[in-house]
């Protein structure tokens, strides 16, 4: 089923259930997904595009919850969590940092890379092979670690 389907059925499940929260999360990747599709590209979106617009509304979330408890407003702040708890079934099951790390071990080896004047090189194929699997910031600091 695709992204806008299920999206859908959850939609009509959260309003059945007066979840506003949901209504909210739900919502806001209805209304992503429209501006996508309607954008001038005519050929739509694959899988692999939906995950990235999900993921940066999940990070969209993150980021307001993590600025609104930096300033102690907490009331903010958690729906903000909820919102992007709701949006992140969406998403693919996302790997454990032991995983991702030693993903990036082997591509360390793979591509030879010796210090962080190849960590470009490292996290150009650790995004490819980890898309939709890992946040981009987690990729990022496993990276700088093993290069370092």
């Amino acid at each position: 089923m695709s992204l806008e389907k299920e999206v859908m059925t959850a939609l009509k499940d959260a309003m059945k259930a007066k979840d506003q929260t949901a209504l909210a999360a739900l919502r806001a990747v209805k209304s992503e997904l429209l501006l996508a599709r309607t954008s001038g590209d005519s050929d739509g979106m694959n899988e692999e595009e939906e995950v990235k617009l999900v993921q940066k509304l999940v990070k969209q979330r993150k980021d307001s919850a993590r600025i609104y408890s930096e300033q102690n407003r907490e009331d903010l702040a958690e729906p903000e969590l909820a919102q992007a708890a709701i949006l992140e079934q969406f998403l693919p099951v996302q790997l454990s940092e032991e995983e991702i790390a030693a993903v990036i071990g082997e591509i360390i080896v793979r591509t030879e890379a010796s210090g962080m004047k190849d960590m470009g090189k490292v996290m150009g194929m650790a995004n490819t092979q980890l898309a939709g699997k890992a946040d981009g910031r987690t990729i990022s600091t496993i990276v700088k670690a093993k290069l370092s």
